[in-house]
């Protein structure tokens, strides 16, 4: 097998690290104008559907089993609907520096729910890492409610958000435990299209779609919806499922470190969004804890390799 090259391994990392991290910020201008549940599923919807094309165009069966489409509702339920949905919800509330080191969190709640599962104790380590999290989550709540006044509608969206994280982590853990037998790509599109198709039936719940005005929606609402369908969906998946075949799952997961600091610099940077001492120590302590859980404890974190998940919750 013939080695890639040097700058094709770079290009990849640069995209999964800036395009991934620079989602939330996307999220964040896309729904100014456009509500929130429906453009976030009518994005999946369309990715999938592009990706579960390709996937047929390449092989695979046009009409998978009705028990892998079971299984695709239930992933792209946890992942989608409550991660992502979660997440969309909660920007319009709070900053999505502040939504980014939350969603980080995310390895922890993995820890957890494997450890009630399987009832096997994690190592000291992975231990030091939750706990170590969790302090770095207090300190970044704290800082994040006092910038906001102390306000219910931020408390309320810093829970979503911690929750959403919990969803996409139990998502994970589900789909590592009921793999799928079909390629990554036919995974993420049946995924994607599960996941798209509930936050639509969401969105009609809510009456999102009775308070779309494309009239009024801003140009720069609807490039960041597109910027999210093609960049965050479709080219990041590509770049990450690229480098899962071309350098080791770990190294490849490091886009778990660097999104949330994109993230942060890029809601300071064009959000004008408050960047405090604290929520830097807070970030710094966040990411430290899951470099310590998914350097010491893989068998509890299992990457979007393992677990055929796409994308991260905001991707």
């Amino acid at each position: 097998m013939t080695r890639p090259s040097r700058v094709k391994i770079v290009l990849a990392f640069a995209a999964v690290y800036v395009l991934w991290g620079s989602t939330y910020l996307a999220i964040r201008l896309a729904i100014d104008t456009l509500p929130p549940f429906l453009m976030t599923g009518t994005r999946f919807t369309l990715a999938g559907l592009i990706l579960f094309t390709w996937a047929v165009l390449k092989g695979e069966r046009f009409i998978p089993p009705l028990h892998l489409w079971r299984r695709a509702f239930v992933i792209g339920g946890l992942l989608l609907l409550g991660g992502n949905g979660g997440v969309v919800w909660s920007e319009r509330y709070v900053a999505t520096s502040l939504a980014a080191l939350l969603v980080s969190t995310e390895p922890l709640w993995v820890v957890v729910l494997n450890w009630a599962i399987s009832r096997q104790r994690p190592n000291w380590k992975v231990l030091l890492g939750v706990l170590i999290g969790l302090v770095g989550v207090a300190m970044l709540v704290g800082d994040g409610l006092r910038s906001n006044g102390h306000s219910k509608s931020s408390l309320i969206a810093g829970g979503v958000v911690l929750m959403a994280s919990f969803c996409w982590a139990a998502g994970s853990v589900y789909s590592n435990r009921r793999p799928f037998r079909v390629s990554t790509l036919m995974a993420a599109g049946m995924q994607m299209l599960a996941g798209g198709v509930l936050l639509l039936l969401l969105a009609v719940v809510t009456g999102d779609p009775l308070r779309l005005n494309l009239a009024n929606a801003s140009w720069t609402s609807i490039g960041a919806f597109v910027y999210l369908l093609v960049f965050g969906s479709l080219v990041g998946f590509t770049a990450y499922s690229w480098l899962l075949n071309n350098v080791a799952p770990a190294r490849a997961a490091t886009y778990a470190y660097v999104n949330p600091v994109v993230a942060v610099l890029l809601g300071w940077l064009i959000a004008n969004e408050p960047l405090t001492r604290q929520m830097l120590i807070a970030a710094a302590v966040i990411i430290s804890s899951v470099i310590l859980i998914t350097t010491f404890g893989r068998e509890h974190t299992p990457t979007v390799h393992d677990s055929e998940c796409p994308t991260p919750p905001c991707a």
